[in-house]
């Protein structure tokens, strides 16, 4: 098992800078990427947005970019399926500035280890600083490293966006 987690991370190291290239220059913003084994096999998964939503033109564009640029650099050495998608209503939370740009929002998050003997928070995004995401939880505030995130998530609240 270890070796497949280091070879996803080094896949991985590989993979996204290619696609952060590829996303940056079609005014793209790159969520997450992700590479695993399956039932089915190999998939890499490829999370974007922008404002107003990504649509199925632009998936379907970064894909045949990616997929061309990653066969000719052949940094992958067996076959996989790629998937490029948007990151849909719970969208995942994985660099500083999803943490930044969704404050006064409600997430959800999973720890590596317990933080005041939880691993398991739900609430309202009050600020990101230092590297330590600030929860309020039922009137309780948490600070929670971001380096012992597991998971993270966006709450989609659909009241909220219906008043917008």
């Amino acid at each position: 098992m270890k070796s497949q987690n280091k070879l996803e991370q080094n896949i991985l190291g590989e993979v996204v800078p290619i696609i952060e290239d590829i996303v940056e220059h079609e005014g793209i913003e790159l969520v997450d990427v992700t590479y695993r084994r399956e039932s089915e096999g190999w998939i890499l998964r490829v999370f974007l947005d922008k404002a107003g939503g990504v649509t199925v033109d632009d998936c379907g564009y970064i894909s045949r970019q990616v997929s061309d640029v990653l066969d000719v650099k052949a940094v992958i050495p067996h076959a996989y399926k790629l998937e490029v998608s948007s990151p849909g209503l719970n969208r995942p939370l994985t660099k500083p500035k999803d943490f930044a740009k969704l404050r006064g929002e409600q997430v959800r998050l999973a720890t590596h280890t317990p933080i005041e003997n939880r691993k398991n928070f739900i609430g309202k995004l009050i600020d990101y600083k230092d590297g330590t995401i600030c929860l309020n939880i039922d009137g309780q505030i948490f600070f929670v490293p971001h380096d012992l995130v597991h998971k993270a998530n966006l709450i989609y609240d659909f009241e909220k966006r219906e008043k917008t």
